[in-house]
């Protein structure tokens, strides 16, 4: 049995909590809020012991693993304090809004011998792996260019709820807060990013960061992608999808949340292999949940020395990629990576 706790008690860390509830070998037993109130829920509805102060319940010896709910901007410093105490950790995404950010959580958690994943469930899914199982298997051939689409609605009271929201110190705009995670995808699929050009904007919602961005990405093996994503769609979320273009395949991963395949067509796949394939995602769409897989796969790699299936060091390449974006357009320029 491995013992959890969570600091900070807002929306995102009762999916947390529920991923700990349904492992067998996981069990809750801290939260930790500076606000007494955000802690409410959890010592009403689960057994735990409740904290103002991160320092004082990192001194509890039976915690095992910590996860990180709070805002970005404090990843770095709480990250620090929880692996000195030799607590693994999961974090939520972004693992951080800076690359210097970055660093000193992968080595706080490297030069203290605990474990860390960052939190990107969509690999989860179940049409996600089995794209990839297809990509790995070079089906589709040469890769031309793809497409990612993320075209949701965020309105001006989800940006209220908390002072932090939409500003660039602690949360960004819709590529570092939505879109990151279909960036995550995008590079788990394609490989190394070069180059990148980004134009946004702050169009519709009272923030400071940008509410719709547009960009392009080169990669390594010369394939392009377009990349657009919103919060300024009307009257609700529109469209999630990842688009990928080969010469002996296409493959559109689509939705609202991109959960079924809206385009499959393999070369080297037959109609009934390809059916069997799409009924394997229209079975379980979502299949177990990505917060549960992550983690499961840490509470894995810890107990066989292994790497968790999402690491530091991708969490590091996604916030990459997103301050790229943010680097070209504000110089309106290419940006080489």
């Amino acid at each position: 049995m491995l013992n959890f706790a969570i600091i900070g008690c807002g929306f995102i860390a009762r999916k947390h909590a529920l991923a700990i509830e349904k492992i067998d070998n996981a069990n809750l037993i801290a939260v930790c809020d500076r606000i007494p109130k955000m802690m409410s829920f959890y010592s009403e509805n689960y057994n735990v012991k409740t904290y103002t102060d991160s320092d004082e319940m990192l001194k509890n010896p039976l915690i095992d693993i910590v996860c990180i709910c709070t805002p970005s901007g404090l990843h770095a410093d709480i990250a620090e304090k929880v692996a000195a105490a030799k607590k693994h950790i999961v974090m939520e995404k972004p693992i951080a809004m800076t690359i210097e950010e970055t660093d000193r959580i992968i080595n706080a958690s490297e030069s203290n011998g605990v474990k860390l994943t960052i939190v990107h469930p969509n690999r989860f899914r179940t049409v996600v792996q089995e794209t990839k199982k297809i990509l790995d298997q070079k089906l589709l051939g040469k890769i031309s260019h793809a497409n990612c689409l993320v075209n949701w609605n965020r309105g001006q009271e989800y940006y209220d709820q908390a002072s932090w929201r939409g500003t660039k110190a602690h949360d960004g705009g819709v590529l570092m807060n939505q879109a990151i995670h279909n960036l995550d995808l995008l590079l788990w699929f394609m490989g190394k990013p070069t180059e990148v050009f980004s134009l946004e904007a702050t169009r519709l919602r009272d923030i400071e960061a940008e509410d719709v961005s547009a960009g392009i990405i080169r990669f390594e093996n010369g394939s392009l992608a377009n990349v657009q994503a919103s919060t300024t769609v009307y009257p609700k979320n529109f469209e999630e999808s990842i688009t990928i273009f080969g010469e002996k395949g296409t493959i559109k991963i689509g939705g609202t949340n991109a959960l079924h395949f809206e385009k499959l067509e393999v070369q080297n796949l037959d109609n009934p292999a390809i059916q069997n394939i799409v009924n394997r995602v229209e079975e379980d769409p979502w299949g177990t949940p990505g917060h549960q897989r992550i983690i499961e796969e840490i509470i894995f790699a810890i107990q066989n020395n292994a790497e968790p299936a999402v690491t530091g060091e991708d969490g590091k390449r996604a916030l990459k990629l997103v301050l790229a974006f943010y680097e070209s357009a504000a110089s309106k320029t290419l940006v080489y990576i």
